[in-house]
C-alpha cells in the first residue's frame, strides 16, 4: 500500500496536506495513492457554493463551517481562487477570510488555483474531494472562484449546489442566462439587509415557476445575511433536506456515478492534450504542417484531417509520454 495513502487513512492531517500538494503538482506517486484512497470514499457529503463576485460566498462558507463544527462534524474547505499570472498559484487566499478556523484541527482549509481551466473549477479539485472524504471529513465545502457565467463545473463535484446572489447587481437575469437555473439546488439571496433583496427573491421564485422543466426537487430561495449569520441555520436545514431527498430517491447515487464518468473523460482529455503538446514541440512533420497552415499553403481543417489520418501520427501518438 502507498505509504502516503496509509498515513492519510490513519487520520494523519499532514499526510492529507502532502497528498493534495502532490495532486496539484501532478506527481505520479499521487495516482498510486489515489488508487488506494478511492476505495475508502463515499461517506462525506459535498456542498458546492457558486455565484458572482461580491455575493459573499466566503462568508457563507465561514458561517456554515462554524455551525457544523458545533455538531462535532469535521469540515473540509476547498476555496478556488484566481490564478496568479506570475507564480501560477492561487491569489486572494480565502484562508485569510477564515482565520478563526485556521487552528481548529476539525477544519481543513485549502486554496487552489484555477490554472486557466474553464468552468470555475480545476479538475484536481475532484481528487482533493476524494482525499478529504477518505481522511474522515464529514462535510466538504467547495467554493468557486466567482467568475460569473462560466461556473457550471461545480455540478461535477457537488452533491448539493448553492447559488449565492447579490441583490444589488441584477444577478437574477444573468443567472437565468448562465444556465445556473438547471444546476442550483438552493438559492441564496445574501446581504438580505440591503434594498432589493426581497424583490430578487421574488424574481427568482417567479423564474422557477415559469420554467418548462418540472423537477422532483423544487429549489428553495433563502434570504441570508452571512455577516450576521441570519438564515444560516435555515440554510443548513435545507442542505440536509436535499441530502435526504437525494438519498431516498436514488439521485445521490446517480449523481455521483455521473460525476465519476465525467471525471474519467476529463482525465483522458487532459492526457491527450498533453501528448498533443509534446508532439507539437518535438515532431518536425507537425511543425512543418503548422507552418504551411500559417502561410495559407493549406487550410487548417484539411491539414488536421490529413495529419490525424497519417500512420506517423498514430505511431507518435501512442508512444508519446
Amino acid at each position: 500500500m502507498s505509504e502516503i495513502a496509509q498515513r492519510l487513512l490513519a487520520g494523519e492531517q499532514r499526510a492529507l496536506s502532502r497528498l493534495i500538494t502532490m495532486l496539484e503538482r501532478g506527481d505520479p506517486a499521487a495516482a498510486d495513492a489515489m488508487k488506494v484512497v478511492d476505495g475508502h470514499t463515499g461517506r462525506a457529503y459535498t456542498v458546492g457554493i457558486t455565484g458572482p463576485p461580491g455575493a459573499g460566498k466566503s462568508t457563507i462558507v465561514d458561517q456554515l463551517t462554524q455551525l457544523v463544527r458545533k455538531t462535532g462534524s469535521k469540515v473540509g474547505i476547498i476555496a478556488v481562487d484566481p490564478t496568479s499570472p506570475f507564480s501560477g498559484g492561487a491569489i486572494l487566499g480565502d484562508r485569510i477570510r477564515m482565520q478563526r478556523h485556521y487552528l481548529d484541527s476539525g477544519v481543513f482549509i485549502r486554496s487552489v488555483a484555477t490554472r486557466g481551466q474553464t468552468g470555475g473549477l480545476p479538475r484536481v479539485v475532484k481528487s482533493m474531494v476524494r482525499a478529504l472524504d477518505a481522511a474522515g471529513t464529514d462535510l466538504i465545502l467547495v467554493e468557486t472562484v466567482g467568475v460569473g457565467q462560466t461556473e457550471l463545473g461545480i455540478i461535477s463535484v457537488a452533491d448539493t449546489v448553492l447559488v449565492a446572489l447579490n441583490p444589488e447587481s441584477g444577478d437574477a437575469i444573468q443567472t437565468l442566462k448562465a444556465g445556473v437555473m438547471e444546476i442550483a439546488d438552493v438559492y441564496l439571496v445574501n446581504k438580505a439587509d440591503r434594498d432589493g433583496a426581497d424583490q430578487m427573491a421574488t424574481a427568482i421564485i417567479g423564474m422557477l415557476h415559469m420554467s418548462t422543466i418540472t423537477p422532483e426537487w423544487s429549489p428553495p430561495v433563502l434570504l441570508t445575511n452571512a455577516q450576521t449569520g441570519q438564515g444560516i441555520e435555515e440554510l443548513w436545514v435545507k442542505i440536509q433536506d436535499h441530502r435526504e431527498f437525494l438519498t431516498t430517491s436514488g439521485g445521490l447515487k446517480d449523481r455521483r456515478e455521473t460525476q465519476r464518468k465525467r471525471e474519467f473523460l476529463e482525465a483522458v482529455e487532459e492526457v491527450l492534450s498533453q501528448r498533443l503538446r509534446n508532439l507539437v514541440e518535438n515532431d518536425p512533420d507537425l511543425i512543418a504542417t503548422l507552418e504551411k497552415v500559417a502561410g495559407k499553403e493549406t487550410d487548417p481543417y484539411s491539414a488536421a484531417l490529413e495529419y490525424l489520418d497519417s500512420s506517423r501520427f498514430s505511431s507518435d501518438w501512442l508512444n508519446a509520454q
